[in-house]
């Protein structure tokens, strides 16, 4: 069975395969017709019969996916202390050597396959030095070089918009206003002024980014969606597609504290402070969709995110780290958990009261 982690791993990788297969159709038919018939093949070049190009298509694709493994895996964190630019020319210099590796891989096993001899036979050998001097050989690089340009910036753009917003944006799931029902918990980091003004704001912006780190294994591990990051606050967000989505997200707030709770030596260590939160969750119907004239967005509105958001702040007033409403209580299909009635609130800017419960 597959962790939340590796599910994630494989479905940011996938883009990139697809991304790379119809950049290699797109290169392939661009190149047969220019080149036309057989007769004007160059040496240097594998023509391209059924075989070839069922091999090729499968290749491109299997390459595309191990450079989106090895890309979120391994060299994104490599390169994520870096700025952008020397980020891409790092990510981008690596990736011309790994992509000349895969050039001559993919080539004699392509030209066994052609000339039907074996993958160490001179005459596949020859043809590969043909092929490595030749102009062929640069438009293949040309060709990669492309195919990789476009993999960085997707993965630029996908780590800036979050995956599952970017998956969104590009299928056009709420390009028109749809209506669901979903979960939403407010998080907010406790005393965040006064660790603020101790740590200074350099030092504060450090605490945050490990602060956010730490949080994200319990968000993926729960199927958690990050909505926004608003200074020292989270919200979350689970759609009801998910099953047990109301029981997903008391999961994760417990996950998120326990993670917290076995990092506090090395906050204290580090930083002489350590990052609690409270939380409230609330369940409703939202409208989403995308907005916005100079930069687009996906959009929640709905009441129950005002709701959620009251409710958070009521933590201090009845002394708890989460409150959930009613609404929740009578969706979580669970014997998990057990939840005490803290009484009816009126909520700022709330024409009726709402039913809040602590969870024990």
């Amino acid at each position: 069975m597959w962790s939340p982690k590796q599910k994630r791993l494989v479905l940011q990788s996938l883009p990139i395969a697809l991304i790379w297969l119809v950049t290699g159709w797109v290169f392939l038919w661009t190149e047969q017709a220019i080149i036309g018939n057989t007769s004007n093949t160059p040496d240097s070049a594998i023509s391209l019969t059924p075989k070839v190009f069922a091999f090729a298509s499968v290749s491109v694709t299997l390459i595309g996916f191990l450079v989106g493994f090895i890309e979120y895996r391994f060299i994104n964190k490599l390169f994520k202390p870096y700025r952008f630019s020397l980020k891409l020319l790092g990510k981008f210099a690596f990736y011309i050597l790994f992509m000349e590796l895969i050039v001559f891989i993919t080539f004699i096993s392509a030209a066994s396959i052609e000339l039907n001899e074996p993958m160490l036979s001179h005459v596949v050998w020859e043809k590969y030095v043909l092929f490595f001097w030749s102009i062929t050989h640069a438009s293949t690089l040309i060709q990669l070089a492309f195919s990789m340009l476009l993999t960085l910036f997707y993965v630029e753009v996908s780590e800036h918009l979050g995956h599952s917003v970017l998956t969104n944006f590009i299928t056009g799931r709420y390009h028109h206003p749809k209506s669901e029902i979903r979960v939403f918990m407010f998080s907010d980091m406790k005393s965040s002024t006064q660790i603020a003004e101790t740590l200074g704001h350099d030092r504060y912006f450090q605490f945050l980014a490990s602060y956010y780190n730490d949080l994200s294994d319990a968000i993926l591990q729960h199927k958690g969606e990050v909505y926004q990051y608003v200074g020292d606050e989270i919200v979350l967000t689970w759609p009801n597609s998910n099953k047990d989505y109301t029981k997903l997200s008391l999961d994760c707030f417990f996950a998120m504290k326990r993670d917290l709770a076995q990092r506090q030596s090395h906050y204290l260590e580090r930083y002489g402070v350590f990052p609690d939160f409270k939380a409230a969750i609330h369940v409703g119907e939202v409208t989403t969709g995308e907005i916005g004239a100079l930069k687009k967005d996906i959009f929640f509105t709905g009441d129950v995110l005002n709701t959620a958001a009251r409710l958070q702040s009521e933590c201090q007033t009845f002394n708890v780290d989460l409150l959930v409403s009613n609404a929740l209580v009578k969706r979580v299909a669970s014997e998990t958990y057990t939840f005490k009635s803290l009484g009816s609130v009126q909520l700022k800017g709330k024409a009726k009261e709402v039913e809040v419960f602590s969870v024990v």
